[in-house]
């Protein structure tokens, strides 16, 4: 590589870096550092794990050959941890901090102490060969986690062993990229503590129920957005912004008494409509809007117990700080927000099919057949029928987030 290719080179790690840094949700952003880690390499497929209680936690994963063959998106959600030690090459480098380059997986230096687990590939039908594993450590140092890129590819999109080159490219971009992950992690902390805070008046309103919606839902969106033609940048953006909107949909619930949330007998009218005011609640939280962060989670939060024939709540409100004494009618079709129309089939799957103190959670055949018969009553009929298309990546979302 010439001197001034490699300046261009930099100089595009740091463009990025700026773009990186302006990413809220830390799973786009961990979509974005892997895609661009890739392009430096022309690598097939790549990992992410975190540092989480000690252990390494799976965290984000792409591969161009599966994702053609439509099988790579349920592996986003796959919940595996591994233990920090020189067993594997992800451990090893997370031990001695510093870059690992393996030429084939299958054939590792008997020096080495690591090895490497088939069981994804077995289970893929895929074959890991040259891995490049970096370790993501901010600029004070901190390990955040370990970043792996698999099978560069040449013009003939051949397999090829990774270039010193290539090595350090990488290794400048992880020192960069690894900042913007970290504030990513806090900003997602801090909505999970803000969460932590409902939970205390509604115990339904745990840290795994939202986990799951906010999945649930971008998932949802991609494949609905797929299907209706949306340009690539606009699912990007939407994306990042939704999972933690869809996070907060109940946030609202603080303002409503403990003693409805938590009340075991059938809620009496009265009840039941100053509940419905947790809809109200949560919009007012995100009424002084500075991003489109607040737009959306206010919409969501207002919105999502909508139907889509008309029969939600709480309807056309004109000031969310007013204090009808009963709402309705309901908003109906698409005057619902499409975030609104996702989240409310997202949320009502959940519920449906999670335990809860007062109820077994439904069979997933009874909790799909119920979704399926209310298409054109409850849920919008287009994002019904993205979610059954996606239906392996429900499940494994469902597995990771139990």
């Amino acid at each position: 590589m010439t001197l001034a290719l490699r300046k261009d080179k930099i100089n595009d790690i740091l463009r990025i870096t700026e773009e990186l840094n302006q990413i809220r949700d830390i799973d786009s952003l961990l979509d974005r550092v892997l895609l661009e880690a890739r392009h430096f390499t022309h690598a097939d497929a790549g990992s992410i794990y975190l540092v989480e209680k000690g252990q390494l936690k799976f965290g984000y994963v792409q591969n161009d050959t599966l994702a053609r063959k439509d099988k790579a998106n349920k592996y986003l959600y796959v919940d595996h941890t591994m233990p920090i030690n020189p067993t594997s090459m992800a451990g090893y480098v997370a031990l001695s901090q510093k870059p690992l380059v393996i030429d084939d997986a299958y054939h590792i230096d008997a020096e080495l102490p690591c090895g490497f687990n088939r069981s994804f590939d077995r289970e893929s039908s895929y074959r890991t060969r040259a891995v490049l594993t970096i370790p993501l450590k901010t600029s004070r140092g901190l390990l955040i986690g370990v970043m792996q890129i698999i099978n560069p590819l040449d013009h003939e999109c051949q397999v090829v062993p990774f270039s010193e080159e290539a090595k350090r490219l990488v290794s400048f971009f992880a020192g960069h990229a690894a900042s913007a992950i970290e504030k990513a992690k806090m900003t997602r902390e801090m909505i999970l503590r803000m969460i932590q805070i409902a939970e205390l008046h509604d115990p339904d309103e745990t840290g795994s129920h939202v986990n799951r919606v906010g999945a649930y839902s971008i998932e949802i969106y991609n494949r609905w957005a797929l299907d209706q033609g949306r340009p690539n940048e606009e699912i990007k953006r939407i994306r990042d912004v939704l999972r933690i909107a869809a996070m907060l949909h109940d946030v609202g619930k603080v303002a409503i008494s403990d003693l409805l949330l938590k009340k075991s007998s059938e809620l009496s009218d009265a009840e039941y409509e100053r509940i419905k005011r947790h809809t109200l609640y949560g919009a007012r939280l995100f009424t002084h809007s500075t991003s489109e962060w607040d737009d959306m989670a206010g919409t969501i939060a207002l919105n999502h117990h909508e139907r889509w024939d008309g029969g939600g709540y709480p309807g056309n409100i004109e000031d969310v700080y007013s204090e009808p004494s009963r709402f309705g009618p309901g908003k109906r079709g698409r005057e619902i927000p499409l975030p609104a129309r996702i989240v409310a089939l997202a949320d009502v799957y959940d519920a449906l099919s999670s335990p809860r103190a007062y109820k077994e959670g439904w069979t997933e055949k009874q909790t799909l057949d119920y979704i399926g018969g209310q298409k054109e009553k409850h849920f919008d009929p287009d994002v019904t029928a993205a979610f059954f298309t996606i239906h392996d990546v429900i499940q494994a979302i469902k597995q990771r987030y139990r």
